[in-house]
């Protein structure tokens, strides 16, 4: 966004501002009709120049692919429904995957039927961030009401449906299971996390934006494949007799003050919202039949290709993998199905991490998803260039993203305990008490895929070689911009820490290279890393080893050729990113209500 676009835009918003302040009710847009004036409470910098551009180059690519799947679902023979229970035999598996794949793409599932789950996350970033101007400034993605935005980065979602039910192991006192990066979908009641992980950003306010969950049910009712629907999941489960103002219910974001505190706007009779409630259901475990498939998480890395004998590693691969489960401790997190060499009694409760050498095990398990499922404090800094922090003032529906500003600090998993702001219900009160244990903790993703980039562009790492590179953002803060930065911040978190905030490293220093600021949040930090004694070929090593997990290398990944964006040059990968580092400003205290909720943070947040 150029610069009298900008104060254009924040002209236009203060209008707005007082006209919602005047006004009793905000006016939804209807079916056709633009979207009201974008949410623009962004001083200038945060939000990047190219970012509507970006916006509909990547719904021109989810339409793409939305047309490839409605192709798809047209080819899929006939079905035959038999034997007891009854089963779509043959095609079953087909049939759900390809409408999970459907929902995947289609942009009518928003409030403003602009944005799908895609949206955020496109096969060609490993099923995260598609947009490398967003992942290299505001870190979150804008949601169907531009420009709203949320708090952390796109999540990859490949093997995300391999996550158990959230689970406290009494034994071992550690939490496992969930998704999202605050483990907030549980599959309590689906008994599948990744099933309820789908059903969260439709109706999420920063996100696609429905305001009730019928809406889903509602939007189905008029999609192109509803027949699909139903030969999957019954005859007539979309026969839902929504009332005359659905439409302009399902307009109006969620969030907006005409609904206060009302999460079922959509007045529907108690059978009809039992139906859409399964409908709704249904919409996750759909979805996440298409994650599970091969299109998503199909285990053709380099790396699996290796351990069924048929590829062989290079010398620095090789030498980064003996890294990863060995001095790096990497393994110990990241599970690969082999033993690790950390001491015995090291890497927590304040001890750092010691290793004894190379690991010579084999491989115990031939499928390793290189995640423990659990969760960890890396002790990221808290970035400022996150939009999150920014959305303090109301927008166009009356509602106030974050009223905190950089009084929000994110606990993440020890938030979600509390049932906490920004985060969604704990279903299990016995799991409070345990919040204190588990503050600043964010789950542990699969290495898998980190290093996905698309084929037009397929490094992560500046400077990018002749055909450039693509900028993702890696950690739940985007804070990290490369695989090296990320090796090296494992590495050296502990011997470069410096007490200031990210933008404020000392004269001589240059942050991410010799400077670390201090943890957004101290408590519970892991300390399995933070002084390994790397050295600079070694931490590439690594880095050469984790760019063996991305899936493609004995069956091409599909549609990682769909990019129609530019590639990006130039730069080094250790100070990828620090064109656009911003000071962070003087932070005031955690806002009361999200550290003095009880059970209260041990020691008291800052």
């Amino acid at each position: 966004m150029n610069r009298r676009a900008l104060i254009a835009f924040l002209g236009t918003s203060a209008i707005v501002v007082l006209a919602v302040m005047v006004a009793p009710h905000a006016v939804p847009a209807q079916r056709g009709s633009p979207p009201p004036t974008p949410y623009n409470p962004y001083p200038p910098g945060i939000l990047p120049a190219d970012l509507q551009s970006e916006l509909d180059r990547v719904s021109r690519e989810v339409n793409l692919l939305f047309q490839q799947a409605l192709a798809e679902s047209r080819a899929l023979p006939p079905p035959f429904l038999t034997g007891q229970p009854p089963t779509l035999q043959g095609s079953g598996v087909q049939m759900v995957q390809t409408l999970g794949k459907l929902m995947n793409y289609d942009m009518n599932m928003s409030v403003f039927r602009n944005q799908a789950c895609a949206s955020c996350h496109m096969p060609y970033a490993g099923f995260s961030g598609p947009i490398p101007s967003v992942n290299l400034t505001m870190i979150a993605y804008p949601g169907s009401f531009r420009f709203r935005a949320g708090k952390r980065t796109a999540q990859r979602y490949t093997y995300s449906p391999w996550y158990p039910v959230f689970q406290f192991n009494a034994t071992q006192q550690l939490f496992f299971g969930g998704n999202f990066w605050d483990s907030r979908a549980t599959g309590y009641l689906l008994q599948n996390p990744d099933a309820e992980q789908a059903q969260h950003p439709p109706v999420d306010t920063q996100e696609m934006g429905l305001p009730d969950t019928a809406c889903i049910a509602f939007r189905l009712s008029q999609a192109v494949y509803r027949p699909l629907f139903e030969q999957v999941w019954g005859m007539g489960s979309l026969d839902i007799k929504f009332p005359p103002d659905t439409e302009r219910i399902c307009a109006t974001p969620g969030g907006a003050a005409v609904f206060g505190t009302d999460t079922t706007p959509v007045r529907l009779t108690p059978a009809d919202r039992t139906q859409a409630n399964r409908v709704f259901d249904n919409w996750g475990q759909s979805l996440d039949a298409f994650e599970k498939s091969r299109e998503v998480s199909p285990f053709t890395s380099k790396f699996d290709a290796f351990l069924a004998g048929h590829a062989t590693l290079t010398a620095d691969e090789m030498a980064g993998y003996a890294l990863f489960r060995g001095q790096a401790a990497c393994n110990t997190c990241h599970v690969d199905g082999r033993g690790s060499t950390q001491t015995a009694g090291t890497g927590f409760d304040g001890v750092p991490a010691t290793t004894t050498g190379t690991d010579t095990s084999r491989a115990a398990t031939v499928n390793p998803l290189f995640t423990c499922f659990g969760s960890a404090n890396e002790g990221l800094p808290l970035n400022p260039r996150n939009a999150f922090y920014y959305q303090t003032t109301p927008d166009f529906f009356g509602f106030t993203p974050n009223p905190f500003g950089f009084g929000y600090r994110d606990l993440g998993l020890g938030t979600f305990l509390r049932s906490g702001f920004g985060s969604a219900p704990n279903p299990d009160a016995t799991l409070i008490p345990l919040a204190p244990s588990v503050d600043g903790t964010f789950q542990v993703s699969t290495a898998r895929n980190v290093a996905m980039a698309p084929t037009q562009c397929p490094t992560t790492e500046a400077p990018g070689g002749p055909n450039g590179f693509f900028q993702k953002e890696f950690f739940h803060n985007g804070y990290i911009k490369s695989l090296k930065q990320l090796v090296h911040f494992y590495n050296t978190r502990d011997l470069f820490a410096f007490p200031v905030t990210s933008g404020h490293c000392p004269p001589g220093t240059v942050e991410k290279v010799n400077c670390w600021p201090m943890p957004e949040v101290r408590n519970n930090l892991d300390m399995t890393t933070g002084n390994l004694a790397l050295t600079d070929l070694q931490e590439n090593q690594i880095v050469a080893f984790l760019q063996t997990l991305t899936d493609g290398f004995t069956t091409p990944f599909p549609n990682r050729d769909t990019f129609t964006g530019t590639c990006m040059f130039g730069g080094t990968a250790s100070t990828q990113g620090n064109e656009v580092l911003i000071p962070t400003p003087p932070l005031p205290s955690c806002a009361s209500a999200i550290c003095g909720v009880a059970p209260f943070p041990s020691p008291p947040i800052p």
